[in-house]
């Protein structure tokens, strides 16, 4: 696969130029593109598949600009947020335990090393925090690393993947609590599991679902209509079929308008990700950047690198992430370069977003999953 041609620095064109570039070359059908300090999101391509010959796969449709897509782990900006506001009015403290409200979690055991046997542990010296959760040190995250936790995790349905859940919140925390750390909280940085443990944490704080917290609080203020947990019955036309790659061909995870995040979450799913679209992203980036969602200090706690150097395993994420960049809370931030300061995530969905220090916002939305030929994409839009 050819790398799609690096654009130029600063301009709203080059980002849209990157992905027109990528739909030409048959790295992705299509997607949506936003750049600039007000952006407007740009369609470009199909949603489908295309073959060899270019000819359209199972959906030709055109992207519109206002598809409902699988952000995956770009909602820990929502939840990082939902979270610090509630720390701002005096719910939660960022150094508390999050003990009372997680009782499963109140007396963790932790490994001795992260490939020890399961019983070889010792007793946690400190209690989980509300901090720990939101830059990813609370012990509990992706073993990436053959080991008999890998092995656990895995048997217990709880690998990070594309698909939902298979158990309900309770259950999951139940499942999870389980296991024993991979280190004491603070020691060891490991994505992605402790914001599953924060969507509860919500939930529980609040005596509703994260979902109902995440519509009062933050959704239905901003205008975000259409992020949730689930498409709705009479919106699903919008959601693009979820593709993945196999051989170097592009195929179908999950149809146009079907599979697992649409209609009624047939549980608890205060512990999963969320969908959105460009526009409802755009807005709550906006908002945040212009400091309508926190106090400047906790903006700039979420937004700067939280993680001490030697919480940084260079095992625990791919090679070299540690180098230039840095873990906020529910972003990662840049620490180096022509973009230091820089702040974003992306989803495993081929998803990506930052904000610059001059306030300048992008924003990429493909449904291809995570792999060499979206990595390729992400880079090149990062350089816009």
């Amino acid at each position: 696969m050819t790398t799609p041609a690096a654009p130029s620095p600063g301009s709203s064109r080059s980002a849209e130029s990157v992905l027109e570039d990528a739909v030409r070359r048959g790295v992705v059908p299509g997607g949506i593109v936003a750049r600039g300090r007000d952006p407007r999101p740009v369609p470009v391509g199909v949603h489908g598949i295309r073959g060899a010959d270019g000819a359209n796969g199972t959906d030709g449709a055109p992207w519109r600009g206002d598809e409902i897509v699988r952000i995956q782990s770009m909602s820990k900006a929502i939840l990082a947020v939902a979270a610090l506001r509630l720390v701002e009015r005096g719910a939660l403290g960022l150094d508390s335990p999050v003990a009372p409200w997680l009782p499963e979690l109140a007396a963790p055991r932790v490994l001795r090393r992260p490939d020890a046997p399961l019983t070889d542990t010792v007793a946690a010296d400190a209690q989980l925090t509300l901090r720990h959760l939101l830059t990813c040190t609370s012990g509990y995250g992706m073993a990436l690393t053959p080991s008999p936790l890998q092995d656990a995790m895995r048997d217990a349905g709880l690998e990070a993947g594309a698909l939902p859940w298979p158990m309900d919140a309770d259950a999951f925390v139940g499942a999870l609590a389980a296991l024993p750390l991979v280190g004491r909280p603070g020691a060891r940085w490991r994505y992605h599991h402790s914001f599953s443990l924060l969507g509860v944490l919500i939930s529980r704080v609040t005596g509703t679902s994260t979902g109902e917290h995440l519509r009062t609080d933050l959704l239905d203020p901003l205008g975000m209509v259409d992020t949730a947990h689930r498409v709705p019955a009479g919106q699903q036309h919008r959601l693009p079929p979820a593709l993945g790659e196999e051989d170097g061909a592009l195929v179908e995870r999950e149809p146009a308008g079907g599979g697992p995040l649409t209609g009624p979450a047939p549980h608890d799913v205060s512990h999963e990700e969320l969908v959105s679209t460009a526009a409802d992203y755009l807005r709550f980036l906006t908002a945040l950047r212009d400091g309508a969602l926190l106090t400047p200090a906790h903006l700039a706690l979420m937004t700067t690198d939280q993680v001490p150097a030697a919480a940084k395993d260079p095992d625990g994420f791919f090679p070299g992430f540690w180098e230039t960049t840095g873990w906020g809370m529910g972003v990662c931030t840049v620490t180096a370069g022509a973009h230091r300061g820089r702040w974003g995530w992306s989803g495993g969905y081929g998803t990506d977003f930052f904000v610059d220090p001059d306030g300048s916002v992008g924003l990429l939305l493909t449904q291809l999953e995570m792999g060499e030929r979206i990595g390729l994409l992400l880079e090149a839009f990062q350089k816009s």
